[in-house]
């Protein structure tokens, strides 16, 4: 027994570094200072260019795919959020780097990145319009809890959360729970998504807020996608968000939420939670029904409070600027 016991430390104790490696692997995925060269090209591009008949202005999401691969979806009227709606026409192509040049070829158009400016050109090479590289950021980021706030992570330590790990640079990292509980409540959440171009899917970015640990809304790296139930801003299994308003990975982003707790009356439900989400200052969830708990909940519904639960998808997600106001 005394051996075995000998071994088995051993293999532990061989194993450690592999283990610490991983988890630089996993932290270098969030890391500013770490990105590869298509960093710089992905993102968005707006400016004055005429994609549709009557709208004059046009916005470009560039998603990274890895090892110099591109795919890039064309908005007529503007970015989603500032002048494109859901629904409305979207263009997409594939597109590679070659010499320091990114481009992207349709029927209609073709498009070339170089130094942050996107030129749009027809098939005759008639400059339809010039994109410049731009950085959007949330009017609520860095919102400052107001009187009366529960604050629950603030950049100090993550006494406030079971389980809560900080990162070195003074963030909170996923699989967390609050050890505070609220019924009906608003929230502010303050996140970064990963930065992982070769990954696709539920596999990029992925975490999610679980509001009394029961009702998530997702949270992705669906920079350019179609804005569905189990992407950024959708409360997974129940509803879509209203616009996709996934900035690119790296960006810091906001969700600002207003939830009311389902009611019960003799150990039955009567009214089921809903929710209202602003997904970077946008309204994406309008007082939505949440009439069961969603996909992979920690909690099942149920009259007491919950916590805030920030889900281990096995993504590297941060988050800061944690806070609860309760309603009373």
């Amino acid at each position: 027994m005394h051996v075995r016991y000998l071994i088995l430390l051993s293999a532990v104790l061989l194993s450690m570094p592999k283990m610490l490696l991983a988890d630089d692997a996993r932290d270098a995925l969030n890391d500013p200072a770490k990105v590869d060269a298509d960093f710089a090209v992905q993102g968005e591009y707006a400016g004055k260019a005429q994609l549709e008949k009557g709208k004059d202005r046009a916005g470009v999401q560039v998603i990274a795919r890895g090892d110099a691969s591109f795919h890039a979806v064309f908005y007529p009227g503007g970015l989603p959020g500032d002048g494109w709606s859901k629904g409305g026409t979207k263009i997409e192509a594939d597109g590679k780097t070659v010499e320091g040049i990114t481009s992207f070829a349709t029927p209609a158009f073709t498009a070339r990145i170089q130094d942050g400016m996107l030129t749009l050109t027809d098939p005759a090479g008639k400059v339809l319009g010039k994109l410049k590289h731009i950085v959007r950021e949330s009017p609520t980021l860095g919102l400052k809890p107001p009187k009366g706030a529960v604050v629950l992570f603030d950049g100090s330590n993550a006494d406030q959360f079971e389980t809560g790990r900080m990162s070195a640079d003074k963030l909170l990292k996923e699989g967390a729970t609050s050890k505070f509980t609220f019924q009906d409540a608003s929230l502010h959440i303050e996140f970064r998504l990963p930065y992982m171009p070769k990954a696709a899917g539920q596999g990029r970015g992925n975490s999610g807020c679980y509001f009394q640990g029961r009702y998530e809304v997702q949270v992705l790296d669906s920079f350019g996608l179609e804005g569905c139930d189990n992407e950024a801003g959708g409360i997974y299994s129940v509803g879509a968000p209203l616009i996709n308003m996934c900035f690119p990975p790296l960006s810091w982003q906001t969700y600002d939420v207003d939830f009311t707790a389902a009611r019960y009356e003799g150990g039955k439900k009567v009214k089921s939670a809903r929710l209202t989400v602003k997904h970077n200052g946008v309204l994406i969830q309008d007082n939505i029904e949440a009439n069961h708990a969603t996909t992979a909940s920690p909690r099942q519904e149920g009259p007491e409070p919950g916590p805030l639960h920030l889900q281990d998808h096995g993504n590297p997600v941060r988050y800061r600027n944690i806070w609860v106001v309760e309603k009373k």
